[in-house]
């Protein structure tokens, strides 16, 4: 079967934006940069925002980035149409003090585990420290080093059971090495100053993660398949991306909401959890004149898509998912559903996310876990928790979730980015 142009072109796109996002902080700014190339006006919130109809805006908090279209004819009861999404990824983090010196001459780092990753697809394999600085005169500075690190496993020699079972010391075998020296001259805030002008004692704080350094690649038969880092969950911040950037609502203002921490909780000044999306959405809805009332007639009427990647059956372990719903790579997004409200979808919710993928021309499939294998969660239930706006959940299944390098077909980004621009169309 070939894979058609839209999609491949899709996921060439994709695969640029996982590439320029090492870190959510990236990504937040290169949602930003590619929207403001697409005419969008870049709001900053220590400004009074002088918001219009017709206008396209996007704000940054953090590694976070709220972006929305406004309908011509919008008034103060006007819904929202919202495609979220999250910018973080499983992994690690750089620690304070972070050079340490290990036996044997080598420089190594002190890192802590972010959120859930699968701990052994981390070993062996070259890595970048990526995310942003903070100076003494309060200036932020993204960087990242490009390969520097490994994390290097041990040989089977040295574990001759190595095979039977692997398991990591989260504090003694994650910590990557990235040089060779004399103690005195280890010192990986020097290279971080370097990289972003300035010298290591004015580096006052820091949010560095890891990241993986090898490009998203297609591969397999036909070329149906796509292997990258970080498809959870920049694949959907990259639909919704795409989504928005060609939007022209009519009834309802269409926005992207991608939100940083959403591996660790949410529960952050620019999680899901915290107040970055109410505030905007008030502010915007100030600014057209709407008050209590008028803004709980508007919320009322609105709908936020929650979109992240979900779990395809898999091949090797097909009795770890539920019997009868067992969605594929390659057979559209999924539409996600948990009788305890792990994810957000009702009946009306399901029923608006069908109507936009028949819309859209798109297939969909449903996902729901295994009664004895408990689901995780996103960000849908906490938004709509926080703002009592109807939400769905749905995403695209992939492979390996959690992976240093995750797997997924290559034509369900782009049904997802579809079914997101039927919704933002309304």
């Amino acid at each position: 079967m070939t894979v058609p142009a839209a999609a491949r072109a899709h996921i060439e796109d994709l695969a640029a934006f996982v590439t320029a996002s090492p870190s959510s902080y990236h990504a937040a700014e290169e949602i930003a940069r590619r929207l403001v190339a697409s005419g969008f006006a870049r709001l900053a919130e220590t400004d009074a925002w002088d918001i219009a109809p017709g206008g396209r805006y996007v704000v940054v908090r953090d590694g976070s980035a709220i972006a929305f279209a406004v309908p011509e004819a919008a008034g103060a009861t006007t819904p929202f149409a919202i495609v979220g999404a999250h910018t973080d990824s499983p992994g690690f983090k750089l620690k304070p003090k972070p050079t340490t010196f290990g036996p044997g001459g080598w420089w190594q780092l002190g890192v802590e585990v972010y959120g859930g990753p699968l701990l052994n697809s981390w070993l062996d394999r070259e890595l970048e420290l990526a995310g942003r600085v903070v100076t003494s005169d309060g200036d932020e500075h993204l960087v990242r080093t490009g390969a520097l690190l490994r994390i290097p496993q041990l040989a089977v020699h040295l574990d001759r059971s190595v095979n039977d079972g692997l398991a990591l010391d989260k504090q003694r075998h994650t910590q990557p090495v990235w040089g060779l020296g004399d103690r005195e001259s280890a010192d990986i805030l020097a290279a971080l100053a370097s990289l972003a002008g300035t010298a290591p004692d004015r580096i006052d704080g820091y949010d560095l993660v890891v990241a993986d350094t090898q490009e998203p690649r297609v591969f397999g038969a036909d070329g149906r398949l796509f292997a990258s880092g970080r498809l959870d969950n920049l694949l959907s911040a990259h639909a919704a991306l795409t989504a928005i950037r060609d939007a022209r609502p009519v009834s309802a203002i269409a926005m992207l909401a991608a939100f940083d921490h959403e591996e660790i909780g949410s529960a952050s000044r620019s999680g899901a959890a915290g107040p970055f999306h109410e505030e905007v959405l008030v502010r915007i809805s100030t600014a057209l004149g709407a008050g209590p009332e008028e803004r709980a007639r508007a919320y009322a009427a609105s709908l936020h898509v929650s979109s992240d990647v979900g779990h395809a059956v898999h091949p090797n372990y097909a009795e770890r998912h539920d019997p009868a719903n067992q969605p594929v790579v390659g057979g559209g997004p999924i539409l996600k559903i948990n009788a305890n409200q792990r994810y957000a979808t009702d009946a009306h919710g399901a029923a608006a996310w069908a109507a936009a993928c028949r819309t859209a021309g798109i297939p969909t499939q449903e996902f729901v876990s295994n009664n004895a294998i408990p689901c995780g969660s996103t960000i849908g239930p906490i938004s709509a928790t926080r703002l009592g706006i109807r939400t769905v959940d749905v995403g695209v299944p992939i492979l390996s979730m959690h992976s240093a390098r995750e797997l997924a077909a290559v034509v369900d980004p782009w049904y997802l980015s579809r079914g997101m621009a039927a919704v933002l169309a309304r």
